[in-house]
């Protein structure tokens, strides 16, 4: 590998996907739900028949789910075809490289239901079109991962990247909230037959922006200048049962899975903070979800400082618990003895916190799981490791958005609006609980494994 590769213009390169992502995903989160079932006073009608399983699952929760479900089985798939490839070009540029344009533009169809007005033809065109997007963007996102603990050699490379990827994941999502504000500006300036007609224009131009992000990466990086890895050799049954039997991933997955439902919870949640809690515009979303990201990037240089010297397990263990005070906030909106603004913005202030220690630490965890345990067993699976990621993050995202639409059955409308507080209390409960699970990670075994296996092969 040539050392002198991680450069400012590769990571450059590097973490523009991760931008294009994460304005993929935070406009799926963000939007499909209040785009298909806004609240009262949006100027949308439902587009989707709220229609409940057992009375308690709804179908826009089941479609969401059922989605992600479908695309997160063939994670490890994809992660297993990559892994084993002898392509030329390399084991993962090639996938991004014929992904990028279809995951973009079925990002957008996924907003184009076959009419704008309540119906059950909605539902089957979602299921397509939320199929469709999450397959094509995880055959580019799991190649993209697994290249960095290869581009990452040493611990501080990783951190250094993890929090360039922290950037760009943050960044995507600034871009990604301005869909509303975007929305207002191309109603205002066009004579549209409907607000839902402004949010697909903006929509559209958000996709393609994203898809613009997500070309650089699989054009820019040269992945055979590189590359340290070999071609793994093990079947798909061995790949991942050798994967998930390691003891630390499967600590760092309970972690994982309980940020991104976080995540997913408070994304699909702002809106209804903002309106029906708070009685604010949804437009402000925008500048709430930017005053969080901007004030959380202020702390990543005393998050990087800090890893130095505390161990990373004890920095993600304390950004959950801290996630899950946030939280408990969420159930008391607009019942303080301070105006809305305020309370909305000193959510986001205390939110910025646990946003920059996990917005850092995890990439920098599994980049040094994966990297040990292809040291020790010689079988590359950095694709398989990310690959199982990839789907309890799925399967975070999924859960966080079927409990915040399954709570939405006890009120999601101003002055009855208990199942948007509700959703607070449950989070608060699970982000303590994943915090202090991970606290039993063995960092300190993963760190000096790869230095001595490193070691090993610098003597030979």
């Amino acid at each position: 590998m040539d050392n002198n590769y991680l450069n400012i213009k590769k990571i450059l390169a590097y973490s523009s996907g991760m931008l294009g992502w994460s304005i993929l995903i935070t406009i799926n989160s963000v939007m499909l739900i209040y785009f298909y079932l806004p609240p009262e006073g949006s100027g949308m009608e439902p587009l989707i028949p709220q229609i409940t399983l057992l009375k308690i699952f709804s179908v826009l929760a089941l479609i969401a789910a059922g989605g992600r479900l479908f695309d997160a089985v063939s994670d490890p798939w994809i992660a297993w075809i990559s892994d084993k490839s002898k392509l030329t070009r390399g084991r993962r540029l090639p996938f991004m490289r014929f992904a990028w344009l279809p995951a973009f533009v079925c990002c957008f169809i996924v907003f184009v239901p076959a009419r704008l007005s309540e119906s059950h033809l909605n539902i089957i065109t979602l299921i397509l079109s939320l199929v469709f997007f999450y397959l094509f963007l995880t055959i580019y996102n799991i190649p993209y991962n697994a290249l960095m603990p290869e581009l990452a050699q040493t611990s501080r490379d990783k951190i250094k990247l993890s929090t360039w990827l922290s950037l760009a994941y943050v960044g995507g999502l600034i871009l990604a909230a301005q869909t509303p504000l975007l929305a207002d500006l191309i109603e205002h300036l066009f004579d549209l037959p409907g607000r839902a007609r402004a949010f697909q224009i903006a929509i559209m131009i958000m996709c393609a922006i994203a898809g613009i992000f997500l070309m650089i990466p699989a054009y820019a990086i040269d992945e055979k200048k590189f590359r340290t890895g070999k071609p793994a050799e093990i079947t798909f049954r061995k790949s991942l049962t050798v994967t998930l039997k390691n003891r630390n991933f499967r600590l760092f997955l309970v972690a994982d899975f309980a940020y991104f439902m976080a995540v997913a919870i408070i994304s699909g949640g702002m809106l209804y903070y903002l309106k029906v809690l708070l009685g604010l515009d949804e437009a402000m979303s925008s500048t709430v979800f930017g005053a969080m990201i901007i004030v959380s990037v202020l702390f990543y240089p005393l998050v990087m400082y800090i890893s130095k010297y505390v161990q990373k397990k004890y920095l993600m263990s304390f950004g959950l618990v801290f996630m899950g005070v946030v939280f408990l906030a969420i159930y008391f909106l607009g019942k303080l003895p301070m105006s809305p603004t305020l309370q909305i913005y000193l959510f986001a202030l205390l939110a910025s916190i646990p946003v920059a220690l996990l917005g850092i630490i995890p990439y920098a965890v599994i980049a040094e799981i994966a990297q040990l345990d292809g040291l020790v067993t010689s079988q590359n699976k950095e694709g398989m490791y990310f690959a199982v990621r990839n789907f309890f993050y799925k399967l975070g995202m999924t859960a966080g958005i079927m409990i915040f639409t399954i709570l939405t059955l006890w009120g999601k409308d101003p002055g009855d609006d208990l199942g948007i507080r509700l959703n607070g209390i449950f989070g608060f409960v699970l982000c303590v609980v994943a915090g202090l699970v991970f606290l039993l990670y063995r960092e300190r075994d993963v760190v000096n494994g790869i230095e001595e296996h490193r070691s090993v092969i610098g003597d030979r």
